[in-house]
């Protein structure tokens, strides 16, 4: 090929991830036809990962306060000043086929996984609170929290690659920071100290496993691919690289691989060796 030869639009169009999206809805249409109208409406009739995302995510969140039709419209007014949501969503759904043991196919998460439908709830909402529209961003933290049992305040600036399994019972508070390739399991709690207006919630790096359960309270942070064990209660900073657990939690140990949120190994050595 020349070096003045221009790429094709076809080629320059292709996202594998939607690709793979629409694949498992054609599995979906021929193992299950009761779910034809459900495939069909929220992945087949659609052009991009984008409009399916908007569509399920206005359906779920549904309500006679605020219809399915009017937040997709927000929805869609969004997406055209922040594209970095539909970027960030494919980040998200590759994260979750990849460390979810669950999860199977692509078409998974954006059909029926509670805690992908929440984070990208959260990243709609979290553009909105941005462009001055705070009142239908706290609007769509209070329904996520009705409808997937996850709440999120919209302040909170979240990373790529972002993992809840399960979801149910997340609590996230206003001034938290949530870094890139985070994996986070149910019943976690980022909390704040005392009722002041200021910077007092955690700060999450990069790479981080935060275990069922536990709580994470205070303006602390949490270093890049540090391990939290399950039920846990944090009130100190955790440095990066190691393993913390226990009430309150101390550091027992390194944390035990290079990106603890991909290996999602909740459990941690205690002092005789054993798990």
């Amino acid at each position: 090929m020349s070096g003045n030869a221009k790429i094709s639009p076809q080629i320059q169009a292709v996202d594998p991830v939607w690709e793979a999206v629409r694949a498992g809805a054609r599995q979906v249409l021929d193992n299950e036809p009761f779910l034809a109208n459900l495939v069909l409406s929220t992945i087949l009739n659609h052009d991009t990962l984008e409009e399916a995302l908007a569509h399920r995510l206005a359906t779920r969140l549904d309500h006679e306060d605020v219809s399915a039709d009017m937040i997709r419209q927000g929805f869609a007014e969004t997406l055209r000043d922040h594209p970095e949501i539909g970027q960030a969503a494919r980040v998200d759904l590759a994260a979750t086929l990849e460390r979810d043991p669950a999860c199977h196919r692509a078409i998974e998460p954006l059909l029926y996984f509670k805690g992908y439908q929440a984070i990208q709830t959260h990243r709609f909402a979290h553009a909105m609170l941005k462009s001055g529209r705070r009142d239908f961003a706290l609007y769509l933290q209070s329904r996520s929290s009705q409808v997937f049992q996850v709440d999120v305040n919209p302040a909170v600036p979240m990373g790529r690659g972002v993992m809840l399994d399960h979801g149910t019972g997340l609590v996230i508070g206003e001034t938290a920071v949530v870094g890139d390739n985070v994996s986070i399991l149910q019943n976690v709690t980022l909390g704040g100290t005392g009722k002041a207006d200021q910077d007092r919630h955690p700060k999450i790096g990069n790479g981080v496993l935060i275990g069922a359960g536990a709580k994470v309270l205070g303006n602390i942070k949490v270093g890049d691919c540090s391990r939290i064990g399950a039920g846990s209660v944090v009130l100190k900073e955790v440095p990066p690289r190691t393993t913390v657990a226990g009430v309150p939690a101390k550091v027992i140990g390194e944390a035990g691989c290079a990106q603890p949120a991909l290996v999602m190994d909740q459990m941690v050595l205690v002092h005789d060796g054993s798990k």
